[in-house]
């Protein structure tokens, strides 16, 4: 009876965590400075997980708060874009425990780009990204993308490719939680995107990095998604990265797992 009682208190906690664990990006600052709440972000109205990688909702969420903000983010290549994430879609709301996001949560934070168009209008199926950002797992001190982001209140900093050509894009942030994982369906998406216009190169002299369609970049054989978290000595992230040359050099290969860009 005792070592029942056990498991099931370790089920209901896994349960209790991966609940507390929600988050929502609904903020962004560049180069330090913030751009207002729900500014050019298309917040969801709950904080629930995306977990069907095949859905449409993994490109970026559903049932936004009305109405959505038509403002497009003016950012210059090579400026540092700062994602905020609190526990619920209104923000910071006073002191939380679990906010921004339950410390129970354990995974990565990945940033992806796709050049649309009109981003204040733009669809979000159909596209191509590609990552320009990702935070895994760093074995010497045991601490996830999302232990940093517990730390640093919820936000995730990194820098605009500085070698992209000028033009609106959706910029895709996610944090993905890991922790009812080992098998599928059982990580946690909290995606959303924003809506931004870059102030790059001309497209003559603009890198074209390769590219990944939402839904269709993740598996669900994937080990960046599939996975036991406790115990591990190394992590993939989901996702290839790619290195960012400019069209006068070589053809994009695929690099190792830093994902800072070079161009």
């Amino acid at each position: 009876m005792r070592s029942f009682a056990i498991v099931s208190f370790g089920v209901l906690l896994l349960g209790f965590s991966s609940v507390s664990a929600r988050t929502v990006f609904s903020a962004v600052k560049i180069n330090g400075v913030d751009q207002g709440h729900a500014v050019g972000v298309r917040v969801p109205s709950s904080n629930a997980p995306i977990t069907d990688i095949t859905s449409n909702d993994i490109v970026c969420n559903t049932n936004f708060i009305q109405p959505v903000s038509d403002a497009v983010i003016p950012v210059a290549a090579g400026d540092q874009v700062t994602a905020s994430f609190h526990h619920y879609s209104a923000g910071y709301e006073g002191p939380d425990p679990s906010d921004p996001l339950d410390p129970t949560n354990k995974g990565p934070v990945l940033a992806y780009l796709a050049s649309v168009p009109d981003a204040a209008d733009a669809g979000t199926t159909g596209l191509e990204w590609f990552k320009i950002y990702e935070d895994g797992y760093t074995p010497a001190n045991h601490q996830w993308a999302s232990d940093r982001l517990f730390i640093n209140g919820g936000n995730a900093t990194f820098t605009i490719p500085s070698c992209l050509a000028s033009g609106d894009y959706l910029l895709r942030v996610e944090s993905i939680n890991l922790l009812t994982a080992s098998s599928y369906p059982g990580a946690q998406f909290f995606v959303i995107v924003l809506k931004v216009h870059i102030t790059g190169v001309p497209s003559a002299e603009a890198a074209a990095p390769a590219t990944v369609p939402f839904p269709g970049a993740y598996t669900d054989e994937d080990p960046g998604i599939v996975t036991e978290i406790f115990g591990i000595s190394s992590y993939t992230p989901p996702g290839t990265c790619f290195e960012l040359l400019s069209l006068t050099m070589p053809l994009l290969t695929p690099r190792s797992r830093s994902c800072s860009v070079t161009c």
